[in-house]
C-alpha cells in the first residue's frame, strides 16, 4: 500500500526532485511550495510522513513543525526536516519542535531514502 508523504520545500527543483525520487519509489506524494499551505494541506492529505524544508518565505518550518505536531489529527506523523542551514544547536531546535529525524542539504538519495523508510517503518 502507497504511503502518503507530504513534501514541503519552496525551491522548485528540489520539491521536484523529493517528489520523483518518492514517486519512483511507490509513494503518494503532494507537494507545497508555500509554507502557509502546510497546516490546511496536512489536514486534508492526512500524509503519513511530512518531509519539512526549514527555511522557507514568510513562515518558519520550525514553526510548521510544532504547528503539526499540535493537531491532535497529525500529531503522531513523522517529520523529517531538511535544511541547508545547519548551525550549532540547530539540529536540537529542529528535534525539539517535534521533527523525528534530520538532514543537511544537500541531500543525496541513498540517506534520503533511508530516512523516509524508517520513519515510515519499512
Amino acid at each position: 500500500m502507497a504511503k502518503r508523504i507530504m513534501v514541503v520545500e519552496d525551491n522548485d527543483l528540489n520539491r521536484k526532485l523529493f517528489c520523483d525520487v518518492l514517486k519512483v519509489n511507490g509513494h503518494e506524494v503532494v507537494p507545497v511550495a508555500d509554507g502557509q499551505n502546510v497546516l490546511s494541506t496536512a489536514a486534508k492529505f492526512q500524509p503519513d510522513l511530512v518531509i519539512m524544508d526549514i527555511q522557507l518565505p514568510n513562515v518558519s518550518g520550525v514553526e510548521l513543525i510544532a504547528g503539526l505536531k499540535a493537531d491532535a489529527r497529525l500529531a503522531k506523523t513523522p517529520i523529517l526536516a531538511v535544511t541547508a542551514y545547519a548551525g550549532k544547536g540547530d539540529e536540537e531546535r529542529i528535534r525539539d519542535a517535534g521533527a523525528s529525524d534530520y538532514l543537511s542539504k544537500p541531500v543525496s538519495i541513498g540517506p534520503f531514502m533511508a530516512a523516509v523508510r524508517s520513519l515510515l517503518g519499512e
